[in-house]
């Protein structure tokens, strides 16, 4: 099963891809923004894109590597990736739940709950983020709109649960302490500064 977590910046997509990590047994984060920068970095002057999702090949490289791993691998994946764009989003998501089992989640979050996530990861008023928050929202509201687990009064192991719940998974219970629940989720986060 591919389970996409989908949502707004801030809403806690990467950490909850994480944490359900560690209590699927068998499940594989893969992070599609890794082919954005890739793509970014690796393309001449003057082809620039202001979204790297705007780049035909960025969906077609994500879509057919979730598709081979999907494939091959005997274990859950989970991709942590906002998609707002309905066309990009059936090209990618829609295209890939013809083929295999796609489970995709709208991690929601009111404005004020997201402006309050990302102060906490140091991102201000001016972050891109921060200035993308409307358009997210809206496009949720209107674009794509499909399953959506309302976050503003979750917490991490939650939503987790919550997707386990839903895709009909049994998740390890999590025996770590508040120490090494907490380092573990600095070093996600640590891990995902660009």
């Amino acid at each position: 099963m591919i389970i996409w977590l989908n949502g707004a910046f801030g809403a806690g997509k990467t950490q909850t891809a994480y944490e359900l990590c560690r209590r699927l047994p068998g499940s594989w984060v893969y992070d599609p923004e890794n082919a954005g920068f890739f793509i970014r970095d690796n393309l001449p002057p003057g082809l620039e894109q202001d979204d790297f999702q705007d780049f035909p090949l960025w969906r077609s490289f994500n879509r057919e590597m979730l598709d081979y791993a999907a494939a091959r691998y005997g274990g859950h994946i989970i991709v942590p990736m906002t998609v707002t764009n309905r066309a990009y989003y059936d090209e990618v998501v829609g295209a890939l739940a013809n083929r295999h089992e796609v489970r995709h989640f709208i991690l929601w979050a009111s404005g004020e709950t997201l402006k309050k996530r990302l102060a906490s990861r140091l991102e201000g008023p001016g972050s891109w983020g921060r200035q993308q928050i409307g358009r997210c929202l809206e496009a949720f509201g209107t674009q794509v709109t499909e399953e959506k687990i309302y976050t503003d009064d979750m917490n991490l192991c939650q939503v987790v649960d919550k997707i386990g719940e839903l895709c009909g998974l049994t998740l390890s219970p999590d025996r770590r302490g508040p120490l090494r629940r907490g380092l573990d989720r600095l070093a996600v986060q640590l891990g995902h500064i660009r």
